[in-house]
């Protein structure tokens, strides 16, 4: 039986009557029917390959999902499924309507993938890279053909963040036809609704592409509705083989209300109960983008890319602490006023790239270089003074902002990186980054000094990094490297939150490095990919208490220190053939961090405390998911086992639950997902997802922060049916 690595259909070829005619007399010879199957083993984790496009990737860790092969709950977009295969991924997972994906590698901040470089088809979406830089804009999982990640190691090449690049790749136009529709269907428990539709196609040289996603569900959680929708319009234009223009738009917005964090008392006694109902959440993000692939010669090619994220994040809450209720008074007979809060993104981007291969001592090298300019305006109005409605209403009752800020940035950065092909199995991989620019903000908040407000940032940072392959198979080798980051300050760490707090005017941006060694390989049906790292980040951001002139108390806004985290990742994977149509596919994904301060200082009541030695906040030691997929014809059953140890909610590492919940220890917790697929035919699929099928009652993490102090329970078990139609 011949293998064929990709997925587990049986393929059938019938060679049917050969009939045979010759000028004098005609013979035919009748032959049987031959039918050659084939099973196909699941390849749903694959690896870059050393130069793709306009990217260098040889010595990086660095993983590909793909999406098309395997068995998720696409529509509910559970993290632990989609990324089940790449070791340490670490989930906060509050938001079980699929709306969001927060996540995060290597012990960084996981508040909706800030601490990546996040694309779609290459174009940037995290929505201020120096203000805010987390991705409110939310692709659905049914439009993704495969997810790119480049661990921090590769950033030279696209940015400096410290967790590396996420490019989510979109399914491409079906070029074969002038029109192939799509249809994906979704039902579930809680009310889930979902559908997306999508039509591409091939006329000349024109491509298009172009889908549309509505979503509606209840809620696991009281008051957790939410109303969903994104569209996307890809067009493509081959002016010939080695000319490609692109024009896209997609948009995404939601409307979610948020049912409140609960104490642990609560969360123990009812984790599906909510403490606010008034709520609500709605980033609505459009990013148009202009793309042009010319490859000049076979040895050199360009790209041009031009972007934008103009948008805004708002929310409209009761934003007290889960200890105060939100009640009707029952002198006014009404609700308190609520707090209207409106980020507005205007944020652009063009980057320049260009990739050379040339001849050096008899050996091909391959040298990338580019330029990236950002003009980024991000406009803050917070602290309005809401209706007391109970829907979801922007308006305010009195005009005027209690913030009104503008965070402006202009940012240049060039980047230049080279392979070098030593041997036939040797190469080296050095780069640079230089990235030069200011933020200035400007405003007034109802509760400092204009004069004290306005303050400027200068990013002046040059990045260097350095990688290595070795080959000891064509399949087989060892990679590693190192590679300088930065964070830059964002709008959130230099805002005083009242009168009481002062930002340090010469707050530095967070710097420091990625470090890492692996293996990894295939050979015959055995995939493994073991990994050591070292993150160094220096800078945090935190406060500390300080007595001003007046000797009054104040809390001061700084860099407190810094942190390291060390850890393994391993990823292994063993593939069974069981006959012709049967295959068995067995794998773990697992990783230790362990993360501490170092040199780090904090406020904590009126004094400071040194928490040097101490864990970081949010990074548990242990993340480990198993599982096994089995294929038999056009069925396949897969089962996922994760597992994430505890850890801590603060940098204090409180162990007792403080009255509100937003520090304490976060549970380890253990959960069981289950999934089958049937392949009806070529053009249908159906599916069905049971979702933490042991119900198990747990939380990710306890903010501090947005969207509330304290426990925000996730998703116990759910269930959901899909049916895709392809024609």
């Amino acid at each position: 039986m011949k293998q064929y690595p990709l997925i587990a259909v049986s393929l059938f070829f019938t060679i049917p009557l050969l009939a045979q005619s010759t000028t004098d007399t005609t013979k035919i010879h009748n032959l049987n029917t031959v039918k050659v199957e084939a099973t196909r083993i699941n390849q749903d984790i694959l690896r870059l390959a050393p130069i793709q496009g306009t990217y260098i990737y040889s010595g990086k860790k660095n993983e590909v999902i793909d999406l098309t092969q395997k068995n998720i709950a696409q529509t509910e977009k559970y993290g632990r499924q989609i990324f089940a295969k790449i070791p340490g991924v670490f989930v906060y997972d509050m938001d079980g309507t699929g709306n969001q994906m927060n996540i995060s590698t290597r012990g960084l901040d996981p508040h909706r993938g800030w601490e990546f470089n996040i694309r779609k088809d290459g174009i940037i979406t995290n929505s201020d890279m120096y203000g805010y830089p987390a991705s409110h804009y939310n692709i659905p999982m049914e439009a993704v053909e495969r997810i790119e990640l480049v661990r921090g190691t590769g950033s030279l090449q696209y940015g400096a963040q410290f967790g590396g690049m996420l490019n989510y790749i979109s399914k491409q136009p079906d070029t074969t036809k002038a029109f192939t529709f799509e249809t994906i269907n979704t039902i579930g428990s809680y009310g889930l609704v979902s559908t997306y539709n999508g039509v591409s196609g091939k006329i000349d040289k024109f491509r298009y592409s172009t889908w549309l996603n509505k979503k509606w569900i209840s809620g696991y959680r009281d008051n957790s509705d939410s109303q969903y929708d994104a569209e996307a319009v890809s067009l493509y234009y081959d002016a010939s083989k080695n000319l490609h223009f692109k024009l896209e738009w997609t948009h995404s917005n939601y409307i979610t209300h948020l049912a409140g964090p609960l104490t642990d008392e609560m969360f123990n006694n009812n984790p599906k109960m909510s403490t606010r109902s008034r709520n609500y959440y709605n980033p609505n993000i459009h990013i148009p983008s202009m793309t042009v692939d010319w490859k000049i010669n076979p040895k050199t090619q360009l790209q041009l890319t031009s972007s934008a994220v103009i948008g805004a994040r708002n929310s409209v809450m009761f934003d007290k602490p889960v200890t105060i209720e939100d009640a009707i008074s029952a002198t006014t007979l009404q609700y308190t006023n609520r707090q209207v809060d409106i980020d507005h993104f205007n944020s652009y981007t063009t980057e320049l790239r260009g990739l050379h291969s040339y001849k050096f001592l008899e050996r091909t090298n391959t040298f990338t270089t580019g330029i990236q300019l950002m003009n980024n305006d991000l406009h803050r109005q917070q602290q309005g003074k809401g209706t007391t409605g109970t829907d979801f209403d922007l308006s305010l009752v009195t005009p005027g902002w209690g913030r009104d800020l503008h965070y402006k940035t202009n940012n240049i950065a060039v980047f230049a990186e080279n392979r070098w092909l030593l041997s036939n199995k040797f190469s080296v991989s050095t780069g640079a980054r230089i990235e030069i620019g200011e933020t200035n903000m400007t405003g007034t908040t109802t509760y400092y000094s204009d004069a004290e407000l306005p303050n400027t940032i200068k990013h002046k940072f040059p990045l260097f990094g350095v990688s290595m392959q070795y080959d000891l198979t064509e399949n087989i080798n060892f990679y590693g490297g190192a590679s300088q980051a930065y964070r830059p300050v964002i709008l959130k760490d230099i805002i005083p939150a009242s009168i009481y707090e002062v930002s340090d005017k010469n707050l530095k941006d967070a710097y420091g490095y990625n470090t890492e060694a692996g293996f990894r390989g295939k050979w015959k049906s055995l995939k493994w990919d073991i990994t050591g790292f070292y993150l160094r980040y220096n800078n945090r951001l935190g406060t500390i208490a300080q007595t001003n002139s007046q000797g009054d108390l104040i809390i001061f806004k700084t860099n407190i220190g810094d942190s390291r985290t060390k850890g393994v990742e391993l990823f292994l994977q063993k593939d069974f053939y069981l006959g012709n149509q049967a295959s068995l596919s067995v794998f773990t994904s697992t990783s230790y961090m362990d993360a501490k301060y170092q040199d780090a200082i904090i406020k904590s009541g009126n004094t400071n405390t040194n928490v040097s030695g101490n864990k970081v906040e949010s990074v548990p030691n242990w993340i480990s998911r198993n599982g096994f997929t089995l294929k038999y014809s056009v069925v396949s059953f897969s089962a996922l086992y994760s597992y994430t140890s505890n850890s801590f909610a603060d940098a204090l590492n409180t162990v007792e639950p403080s009255i509100s919940g937003a520090s304490g220890i976060v549970p380890s917790y253990q959960l069981l997902d289950l999934n089958l697929a049937i392949q009806l035919t070529d053009k249908i699929k159906v599916q069905i997802n049971a979702n933490n099928i042991l119900d198990e009652h747990y939380f990710t993490k306890r903010p501090q922060f947005y969207p509330g102090p304290g426990i925000w329970p996730s998703d116990g078990r759910t269930f959901s049916g899909t049916v895709s139609i392809k024609i």
